[in-house]
């Protein structure tokens, strides 16, 4: 820092210290004012010019120097000069004093900011550039920082002075007349009686609503701004209320919601109805899974108490049946259902022409242009391959194209260890399939705690597969007609051979070919459709929804998002929702099933939130051991010292885990906590008990030594093995002495039937 930064950094913070270690803060509140209002009113009848300046200077002294105080001098200046000189005096000395403040944070600390933290904040910076005096505008009217924060904050941007100083002064008049006239009401306040006068509670009703119109200020001049270039293009009327692109889950509960409330919409699909969950993932996967089950069971005969069983199969049937449960489920998400619930279904590719109007080009060749007052986009997402030499040559499958296997490959190597990876490695090992798992991480499944990572790994490993972690696939050759993968890890190279490599490493959002270039609808930087809390685009009548949006990929997501978008789509003028992410289950289909709903152990900790783990081994559990299943657990993160067993987090490793969750899913939503699950009665023997007990670990865990040495006296004189006087000994203890008496995550600690 140089020497002259360095001597206004000391004025300015001596002027601060010497502010609060004088007391000055006694001379900026309303009390202090009400007191002397008498005698100030008398100085400035006297003296109105010498009185505004010398108020003028004060106010700018204030907020130049981000003292506290601004609000209550504003209320003043309306007391005291009344609503106009009241207004002209605050509205330039505030944005005076702001800008001074804006200059003193540039000259004294943005150089450090910049050269320390210059590229993260390019982002920051070319925003500012391009929209800064938009963004300083929307905090101006309706802040969402306090003012000196926006100052000094924005002190440290490329914002330029003189588009500070006109933007703050413009933003902060509204707020400023409205604050100056509430002073001018309270200043006539002489009684409790005058806390009810008209004008006064005028003063409070715009105080309060302010803000709202403030926002629906912004949000009106947002959208003018963006819709600038498209205004000659708006139609007068429209031929739907809705139009939907992609018929996948998220596009499929959008349409039914409009039809359901009414409205004329259309939905739009370019290939299969139904997307991707019904085609080529959810419902397949599911099929194919049950088939490799019943499979593994089969081979498991003796633990069952069959001397032997064998299963002739050919993988082609097996695939066939796939695709009859497809078949079976597919009526579900026809164009005959939905035509029959007033959605109009139109095969062919769609083109966002403009915010009111949609392209579609239909498998015959015709053309159509639809106008509609919204369109939600729900286009879904797509397999990714990454950039690895030789892969793309190599025709990898991928969770599309899998489904077309009708010949089981006898050597399959498959790229990562995320939840689709893990599922089809499980399921083609289980078909007799030489399985090679590849995953760059050093666990499989990394999002889960370490645990449940390694029962998959473990199960997988003992079921034959070749699980390869911390190998990042490098290249991939043909050689003599023979796929090789080529892997590279700490200990060197590793060459895999192989006849097929099935590419499971995440999906990406499909986001071109449609129309958001031209329209310019930004996308996120994990590559999805950019967003706010209510689901809308850039453009407020457009909305995204399901994989293409995120964050979650996940079907039941994508359709609990399809209700935001539909419902603020029809009703947003009225009221609008803010999609709601905080209860979000999902599962892992392999064996064991890995289901989770909310943090996990490993996430608390990187976060900071302070946790409890409670663990109840499903080993233990009845119905578990009867099945031949008692593998697995129940892992609960609740908030410390919570009496109900407050719910932060629950991870399942089981047999129908993913079902066992549902009943977590269900208190966190609705704000029950262990202790309501532990007094609700569960079926025996079930699989659910292990909720019940995993609740009953919790609750001994809140017993204390105090609690249990004081039980233990009064027990002991009630059956007359004591004196009452050892059981007022022990009163002190049940109040002092906190300590656990038993471990918080010790496993089966409330099964009754293992006592």
């Amino acid at each position: 820092m140089t020497k002259s930064r360095l001597l206004v950094f000391i004025a300015i913070a001596t002027a601060v210290v010497a502010f609060f270690a004088l007391d000055l803060k006694q001379y900026f509140t309303l009390d202090f004012f009400k007191s002397q209002q008498a005698a100030i009113d008398a100085y400035v009848s006297a003296n109105p010019a010498q009185s505004g300046l010398l108020f003028f200077l004060v106010y700018v002294a204030v907020t130049g120097l981000s003292l506290p105080g601004a609000a209550i001098m504003t209320l003043a200046a309306g007391a005291i000069f009344g609503l106009l000189w009241g207004t002209v005096i605050v509205s330039f000395a505030s944005s005076i004093g702001a800008t001074l403040a804006f200059l003193a944070s540039r000259f004294v600390l943005r150089d450090w900011v910049q050269g320390r933290f210059g590229d993260k904040l390019k982002p920051i910076n070319a925003g500012v550039e391009k929209e800064g005096s938009f963004y300083l505008f929307a905090l101006r009217l309706v802040p969402a920082f306090p003012f000196f924060v926006i100052n000094l904050v924005m002190g440290l941007t490329p914002l330029r002075t003189w588009a500070f100083y006109w933007v703050s002064q413009l933003g902060m008049l509204a707020g400023t007349i409205v604050y100056v006239y509430a002073g001018t009401q309270l200043s006539q306040i002489t009684s409790l009686r005058g806390v009810l006068s008209p004008g006064l509670l005028l003063a409070f009703i715009l105080l309060g609503i302010f803000p709202l119109v403030a926002k629906k200020t912004v949000d009106a001049l947002k959208a003018r701004k963006v819709y600038a270039r498209w205004a000659a293009q708006r139609p007068g009327s429209f031929d739907r209320n809705l139009v939907v692109i992609g018929a996948g889950s998220a596009g499929l509960v959008s349409a039914y919601i409009a039809a359901a409330v009414k409205s004329s919409v259309t939905l739009i699909e370019k290939h299969r109805m139904g997307g991707d969950c019904l085609n080529t993932g959810c419902v397949p996967s599911k099929a194919l899974i049950r088939s490799a089950k019943l499979l593994s069971h089969i081979r498991r005969a003796r633990e069952f108490g069959l001397r032997s069983a064998s299963a002739d199969f050919d993988f082609a049937d097996v695939m066939k049946r796939v695709q009859r449960v497809v078949k079976t489920v597919e009526p579900h998400d026809s164009v005959e259902r939905y035509t029959s619930l007033g959605v109009e279904c139109l095969s062919g590719s769609a083109r966002i022409a403009s915010p009111w109007s949609v392209e579609v080009t239909l498998d015959s060749g015709e053309k159509r242009t639809l106008t509609t007052r919204n369109i939600v986009i729900a286009a879904g997402a797509r397999p990714f391959i990454p950039p690895i030499p030789g892969l793309r040559e190599a025709n990898p499958l991928t969770s599309d194209t899998v489904w077309q296997l009708r010949r089981l490959p006898r050597r399959l190597v498959v790229l990562g260890g995320g939840p689709i990876g893990c599922e089809l490695t499980q399921c083609f090992a289980r078909f007799g399939a030489q399985v090679t798992q590849v995953e760059m991480a050093p666990r499989v499944m990394i999002r889960e705690d370490p645990e449940f990572s390694q029962m998959v790994a473990q199960r997988f490993r003992e079921e034959g597969v070749n699980v390869l972690l911390g190998h990042k696939a490098k290249e991939v050759r043909v050689e003599n007609g023979e796929k090789v993968l080529i892997a590279e890890a700490e200990t060197g190279e590793v060459r895999i051979p192989c006849d097929e490599i099935l590419c499971a490493v995440g999906r990406i959002a499909n986001t071109q070919g449609y129309g958001l270039e031209e329209l310019g609808i930004p996308t996120t930087r994990t590559g999805t459709v950019e967003v706010n809390e209510y689901l809308q685009t850039i453009y407020p009548n457009i909305y995204a929804c399901g994989d293409v949006a995120g964050p979650y990929q996940f079907t039941h997501t994508a359709a609990h998002m399809a209700w935001y978008c539909a419902v603020n789509a029809h009703f947003g003028s009225l009221r609008k929702f803010k999609v709601d992410y905080s209860v979000v289950p999902w599962t892992t289909f392999t064996e064991p099933e890995i289901a989770r709903v909310g943090l996990n152990e490993q996430e608390a900790k990187e976060n900071g939130i302070e946790h409890e783990v409670h663990v109840y081994g499903v080993d233990d559990l009845d119905r578990a051991i009867a099945d031949g299943e008692a593998h697995g657990m129940v892992k609960v993160l609740t908030v410390p010292g919570d009496r109900k067993g407050r719910i932060l987090g629950v991870t399942i490793a089981g047999e129908h885990a993913g079902d066992l969750l549902a009943e977590f899913v269900a208190a966190m939503r609705h704000g029950l906590g262990l202790n309501q699950i532990l007094g609700t009665i569960h079926t025996y023997p079930t699989l659910a008990e292990a909720n019940k007990y995993a609740a009953g670990v919790w609750k001994r865990a809140q017993v204390t030594r105090g609690q249990i040495e004081f039980l233990a006296a009064f027990h002991a004189w009630r059956r007359g093995a004591g004196g009452f006087a050892a059981v007022l000994l022990r009163l002190p203890a049940l109040v002092t002495d906190k300590r656990r008496a038993y471990a918080p995550s010790a496993p089966h600690a409330d099964n009754p039937a293992s006592a």
